[in-house]
This record gives structure tokens, C-alpha cells and sequence, in this order.
């Protein structure tokens, strides 16, 4: 009876959802333009607030610490290197920011993400927003990565880099009603080549924020915001197959690792069509002094959403299309091919198998074959 209701469910739920969603359209977008108007003229007044941006060297964090400079705020600098943000520091001081102050920490440690907040609490008495702007994205195929130690760095940064400096900012937020604005993209649901990882971190901080929302319910707001894809990850830091490699060589390979990201980012900035950073800065930070739970730049992507959740097959031979016909294959061996690290060989198989039975389990009768499964279980 069970099987038979769900199939009727999954024969009428959907359609019937699209026609109401259909007709209440219209309305929902009125609503939705009232709450925004709304939300405007009661917008925060950031004047003497405080603000934690972590990854403030990247090309978002940049023009994110510059929107805020503009509304007044007092701001706190984050990034591992901290001679990164003394330029941007000045630059936020002329554009109206308060106090600037600039910590060098690394977020993916839990020690130091409790130290630069306790340190922005102790300086300034309060913390009001938390904006999560670290990322790190990649350029390489799952199968092309013969190491895989660079998994866990990726998964690292762009996961419990957003995790722990919320962990240790969130007593604080919820003294001080403030929020936590995290940077995510569009990745997060919308499958690209040659970003898997990024795009399983992604999807990963959406999810874990998404529950947080319910959990601090009205004592802390979560303003989630996701960028189009541009080629890249807009933030300029990009983890590539040398890099791969020259992470594990030590600290003259980080140098080496801090160079290609820092010429990645002018490269990107540059590239940009529109000012797209500036942009999708303003319009975050915007989004979040109103109070908004979600910031789309640009919100047409959400189209592709629909299709994911409704029609699937739709979307998978869109995207086989388009990336079929975008890049034609090269005539001779590709350069993927060239670069990627010869297969290693195969691991022998065990000596002895995985699991042993007792034997002739079986020949001593059905009583002591149930004995041996209850105790292999």
C-alpha cells in the first residue's frame, strides 16, 4: 500500500506543484518586493560596528572590507599573511572605515580563529559581523590528481575555514544580535568540470549554514551569498597540479604556492567583466545590512535549480552540449594528458582474505552456521 502511495505522489506531487507555484507567482514576487522595500529603510546602520573578514587579502574579501569601510564600520583584516593587508588597510581608512585593525591567522586552525576573535572582542568590546570570504579553488580533474594529498588542504580551507572562526564567534553574535555572512558559490549545486572538490566543499558549507540558520533561529542572522561562475574562483586563489606537488616540498614551496596565487588573482580581477567583484561586493554587503538570508549575483542561475530539482536529464545534456562544443578536442595529445602522472601499478592483492569464515561452518548444520554469523556480525 505503501509502494502504490508514493507512486501516485510521485506522478501528481510535482506537476501539481509547478502549476501552483505558476499561479502564485505574481504574488510571491510582490511580497517579495514589499519585504525588500522593507527591509531598505530599516537596513543596519553599521556606523561603530565591528567586522571580522577572513581571507580580506583575497579579490572579494578586498572590496567586501572597502563596501564596509563606506557604511563606517570598525573593521578586522584576516588572512595568514598580514603584510597583504596593510595597503588595504589604508585604503579602507580613506574610504570612511573606523578602526582597522589587521591579524595574520590561519583559519583552518581552531587555535587561531579563537585568538583573532578573542583579540577583536578584547580591542573593540563587541563583534557584530562575521563575513567568511576564505576559498580555494582548483584546476585539475579528480583523475588527473596522482597525490591526493591536496584533498584534504582543499576540503580544509574551504570548509573549516567557514566553520571554526563561526564556531568561535558565535557567543559573541548572539550577545550582540549580529551575523554571520558566508561566501559561497555556485558550484555549491551546479556541477563544473574540474571542480569537484571545490564544488563537495561548497555544497558543504551551504548545508552546514543552512542548519545553522535553525538552530541560533532570530539571535544570530545568516546571510548566505553565492557568486556565477567566472571562469574561476572570483576570489583569485586557485590550487593548481604543481602547486599539488610544491606543497609537499615545505616552505620555500609555500613561497612559490603564494606568488602563482597572488599573479592568479591580479589575473582575475582584471578579467572581470563589469567590475563583477566590486559588484557582487556591493550587493553582499548590501544584502546583509538588510537583514537578507540569501544574495544571488546574478539570480538567473537559479533557473538551472529548478531544472536539477524537476528535470535533471534537461540539465545533464544542456551541460554535455556546452562543454562539448566549447572546447573542441585537440588534434594531438592533449595537454592533460601530457601533464598527468603516469598510472602506478596496481596493489597486489591481500595474502589473506579480508574476512575469514571458520570452515565447514556450513557441515556442522544450520544451529552453528547462524552461531558463526550472529558472532561475525
Amino acid at each position: 500500500m505503501e509502494q502504490v502511495v508514493n507512486t501516485v505522489m510521485d506522478l501528481v506531487v510535482p506537476p501539481a506543484s509547478m502549476v501552483m507555484l505558476a499561479f502564485a507567482w505574481p504574488t510571491l514576487s510582490f511580497l517579495r518586493g514589499v519585504e525588500w522595500t522593507l527591509k531598505t529603510l530599516t537596513k543596519e546602520d553599521m556606523l561603530g560596528k565591528v567586522v571580522v573578514i577572513t581571507g580580506a587579502s583575497s579579490a572579494i574579501g578586498e572590496q567586501i572590507a572597502y563596501e564596509y569601510a563606506r557604511r563606517n564600520a570598525n573593521l578586522v583584516l584576516v588572512a595568514r599573511r598580514e603584510q597583504r593587508l596593510f595597503a588595504i588597510r589604508d585604503n579602507a581608512r580613506l574610504l570612511g572605515a573606523g578602526h582597522v585593525l589587521v591579524i595574520a591567522a590561519d583559519v583552518v586552525k581552531e587555535d587561531d580563529c579563537r585568538r583573532l576573535v578573542a583579540d577583536t572582542v578584547s580591542y573593540f568590546g563587541q563583534l557584530n559581523h562575521l563575513v567568511n570570504t576564505v576559498s580555494l579553488g582548483h584546476d585539475f580533474s579528480f583523475e588527473e590528481a596522482g597525490d591526493t594529498t591536496a584533498f584534504p588542504h582543499l576540503m580544509d580551507i574551504n570548509f573549516w575555514g567557514n566553520v571554526y572562526p563561526t564556531h568561535a564567534a558565535l557567543p559573541y553574535l548572539r550577545r550582540s544580535h549580529g551575523r554571520v555572512v558566508v561566501n559561497a558559490s555556485v558550484e555549491s549545486w551546479l556541477p563544473m568540470p574540474r571542480m569537484s572538490l571545490y564544488s563537495a566543499a561548497k555544497a558543504a558549507v551551504v548545508d552546514f549554514y543552512e542548519t545553522l540558520r535553525y538552530e541560533v533561529k532570530e539571535e544570530v542572522g545568516v546571510t548566505v551569498a553565492t557568486h556565477g561562475w567566472v571562469g574561476g574562483d572570483a576570489g583569485g586563489s586557485k590550487f593548481t597540479l604543481d602547486q599539488q606537488q610544491q606543497h609537499q616540498e615545505g616552505a620555500a614551496a609555500d613561497q612559490v604556492q603564494w606568488k602563482q596565487q597572488q599573479g592568479e588573482r591580479e589575473a582575475a580581477a582584471a578579467a572581470l567583466p563589469g567590475g563583477h567583484v566590486e559588484a557582487y561586493a556591493r550587493a553582499l554587503v548590501a544584502g546583509a545590512c538588510r537583514g537578507d538570508a540569501y544574495v544571488k549575483r546574478p539570480s538567473w542561475y537559479d533557473v538551472f535549480l529548478v531544472f536539477r530539482v524537476f528535470a535533471p536529464d534537461v540539465l545533464a545534456w544542456t551541460f554535455r552540449l556546452l562543454l562539448s562544443t566549447s572546447t573542441p578536442a585537440p588534434a594531438g595529445p592533449s595537454a592533460i594528458a601530457a601533464r598527468r602522472p603516469p598510472p602506478a601499478a596496481l596493489p597486489a592483492p591481500p595474502l589473506r582474505p579480508l574476512l575469514e569464515y571458520p570452515p565447514a561452518a556450513v557441515s556442522r548444520g544450520p544451529a552453528h552456521a547462524q552461531q558463526v554469523v550472529q558472532k561475525l556480525e
